[in-house]
């Protein structure tokens, strides 16, 4: 089997997924330093404006264009619960809207609940102070 490593080690890719990536992420971390909003909530924000955009279809110009910078963060997660739910509508109509998200997006869904099982083991959660 041959491999073009060009195009795995594409450095215009890596440049751009990188940018996008982090500047999700700064965004997160203002809203950790400069708000009174919790972890928890930051998340919904993050999952729920993916979902937004996803459904109406301004994300997936955003996954083009940065590939896994745009589709590893919770953004990502959102968008790929709105492609779910989009694709499971189309065939399955009203039990796909309800399914499809689900399906599209158990991969990540079984990774975090394993993922935050571990991290509550070996960690001691604190309240943020208000």
């Amino acid at each position: 089997m041959d491999i073009d490593w060009s195009q795995v080690f594409n450095f215009s890719s890596l440049i751009k997924c990188f940018i996008v990536g982090g500047l999700i992420c700064v965004i997160g971390q203002i809203l950790i330093d400069k708000t009174k909003l919790t972890p928890a909530r930051i998340l919904v924000i993050f999952v729920t404006t993916g979902v937004i955009l996803g459904g109406i279809g301004v994300y997936q110009y955003l996954v083009d264009f940065a590939g896994s910078g745009a589709t590893v963060p919770l953004t990502g997660f959102g968008y790929n619960l709105a492609k779910g739910v989009i694709e499971g509508a189309k065939q399955s109509g009203l039990v796909g809207v309800f399914t499809g998200g689900v399906k599209a997006a158990a991969g990540g869904i079984a990774a975090a609940v394993f993922f935050g099982y571990l991290a509550a083991l070996i960690s001691k959660p604190k309240m943020k102070k208000q």
